[in-house]
Order: C-alpha cells, then sequence, then structure tokens
C-alpha cells in the first residue's frame, strides 16, 4: 500500500491510499480517481516528502530496545546463575519447607523452588513472604 498527496486541476489538495504506483497510473489514466472536493477527474500526484527519519527513529528504537532487552536477559541468567549456586532446589515442596525454616527460626538455609498460587497466598497470610523471579532459560 502507498499513500499518495493528490491534486486536481482546481487546486485542491487530498490523500489516498492505493495498492502501488502501477494501481494509481491505472485508475488515473482510465479517469477513475476523483477529487473529493470537487469531483473533477484530472488528479495528478502531488509533491510529497518521505518519511525518512520516522523509520529511521523506529529501527534505531527497535535496536535499542533489543539491546536493553538482551542487557535485562542477561542480568536475569546472572541471578538465576546466583540462585541456583548460593540456594538449594526443593521443587515443589517449596511451602512445607519455607514452613519449617520459618517457624524453626534457628534455620537460616536459603531454598527457592515453585508453589502454587494457593500456597502462595497461604503463605501470605502466615506472614512468609516470598520474592518471584522470573526464571529466565540460559539456552535462547
Amino acid at each position: 500500500m502507498i499513500k499518495y498527496n493528490l491534486k486536481c486541476n482546481n487546486g485542491h489538495e487530498f490523500e489516498s491510499w492505493f495498492l502501488d504506483s502501477k494501481e494509481f497510473d491505472k485508475l488515473n489514466k482510465r479517469q477513475l480517481l476523483e477529487c473529493i472536493y470537487c469531483s473533477s477527474s484530472k488528479v495528478k500526484k502531488s509533491i510529497m516528502s518521505p518519511m525518512v527519519s520516522v523509520i529511521r527513529k523506529e529501527k534505531n528504537r527497535k535496536i535499542s530496545f533489543d539491546k536493553n532487552l538482551l542487557m535485562e536477559k542477561k542480568k536475569l541468567i546472572q541471578l538465576r546463575e546466583h540462585v541456583e549456586k548460593n540456594f538449594t532446589y526443593v521443587g515443589d515442596k517449596f511451602s512445607k519447607k519455607i514452613r519449617e525454616i520459618y517457624y524453626d527460626k534457628k534455620t537460616k538455609k536459603g531454598i527457592y523452588g515453585t508453589t502454587t498460587p494457593e500456597e502462595r497466598n497461604e503463605l501470605s497470610e502466615e506472614g512468609i513472604e516470598l520474592l518471584s523471579i522470573p526464571w529466565v532459560s540460559k539456552d535462547n
């Protein structure tokens, strides 16, 4: 799709979309284009300014976004590696194990694992605060 600024022989200017430049030429040659103001069928393309700077900004923004995303992913992978190195994985037994640690008060070991939303709510009601970490895959 392409948008053209058009001008009729009476000086009216307007815009219209076409499938491509050949489609505009075909319709104009057959006098199927009309001015939206005066219905004149003598329509020409007006001078247009391409939107190069906007496209360039979008491209730069995408590159910047991609770099930022990669940096954030790297930080999350480092966080994951720290947790895996310094904490004990307890899997889906996390709720049981965290209660044992919380109520024992003598044990100070760090653990990580998974909970269901219901288990998480129960732990919160007991005053046990948890921290959820986005578990980013190391592979991709």
